[in-house]
């Protein structure tokens, strides 16, 4: 190992936005810890991960600098699909780890919202950064084969590249199947190609410490909703925008579920969450919501929270039963 008087390892991490955060997503949703990543945490492993690949001791391997780069919405984008509170409450993290944040504006493309340029902007930000603040390694948290150009210039200028990359596959909840794979020419030319997937897997069997923490271990914290002094005592059914309704959950799957309102079921997601953790809901669990539209102007459920179930006298019981009995499937969902 080299000796405490070696030159300090200066390390750059650049992240892929909207990959990390999908990453992110798996790991709540998807994989058994249901736990979002955590950036201290990823911090953490990468300062130890440079370490022992540089053959060096960990208190000389230094972050000093990160960069994030993502397409995101406009204010009033973000305000109709819900996704305010959620942009703060990343920014927050991202500030308060020191971590710089370079957005830019997700464009609509035959009536769909893409993320154009930002791999060519993290390229030029990431050489550039190389050049400049004389980057020993620059770890790349990334998976496409658009960076490959940028990992082959940082190999010519000295510059060593660390890759973490996930490969996994899911069904999502529409029965569509799912996969996140690196590129094999990314990994082939990076110098420290690290298959996250499956270093995480091998290490939290053996409760590591260092993967353990790079899990948030708690609640996502949810936005704001003042409380209502009159809640409704059983199902009601879906009205106007704005419209507080209480029902039961159905079909939870992948971050998204239905509360059931016949005659079409209204969709929610996490991010509809008003309070708690989704991964906490049940099917069957009563919540209370509010009627909003999505992005293909339909009903769905907002502001979601899980709350006691109603007490109901004789009469209503027999008919909700009723009501069930002869509930139409759903067309839509």
């Amino acid at each position: 190992m080299n000796q405490m008087n070696s030159p300090l390892i200066r390390i750059g991490v650049f992240y892929d936005g909207n990959y990390f955060l999908k990453i992110s997503d798996y790991y709540y949703f998807q994989h058994d810890r249901k736990a979002r990543i955590s950036l201290e945490g990823l911090h953490e492993f990468i300062r130890h991960q440079v370490a022992e690949d540089e053959d060096t001791d960990v208190r000389l391997c230094q972050i000093t600098d990160a960069h994030f780069f993502r397409g995101r919405l406009s204010a009033t984008e973000a305000r109709d699909k819900d996704r305010l509170f959620h942009d703060r409450l990343l920014d927050d993290i991202l500030m308060n780890l020191g971590v710089t944040t370079h957005y830019m504006a997700l464009k609509t493309r035959d009536g769909r919202l893409q993320e154009k340029g930002i791999d060519v902007w993290l390229s030029l930000e990431a050489l550039e950064l190389a050049l400049h603040k004389s980057f020993d390694v620059i770890v790349l948290i990334a998976g496409d084969s658009d960076y490959l150009p940028l990992v082959k210039k940082l190999n010519t200028v000295g510059t060593r590249v660390m890759l973490l990359s996930w490969d996994f596959k899911y069904t999502d909840f529409k029965g569509e199947n799912r996969v996140t794979r690196p590129s094999q020419q990314l990994l082939d030319h990076a110098t420290y190609p690290v298959l996250m997937h499956e270093v995480i897997d091998e290490r939290l069997a053996k409760n590591d410490p260092l993967i353990e923490d790079m899990f948030v271990s708690t609640p996502e914290p949810a936005p704001y909703t003042p409380t209502k002094p009159v809640r409704p005592t059983g199902p009601t059914a879906a009205g106007p925008v704005g419209t507080v309704g209480i029902s039961t959950i159905k079909n939870l799957k992948n971050g998204f579920g239905f509360v059931v309102m016949p005659p079409n079921n209204l969709f929610f997601s996490y991010a509809d969450m008003a309070e708690g953790d989704f991964n906490d809901l049940q099917e069957g669990d009563w919540v209370e919501f509010t009627v909003g539209r999505n992005h293909r102007d339909e009903d769905c459920a907002r502001n979601v929270r899980k709350v006691e179930a109603p007490q109901f006298d004789d009469e209503e019981e027999e008919n909700s039963s009723e009501e069930e009995t002869h509930e139409s499937a759903d067309s839509r969902y």
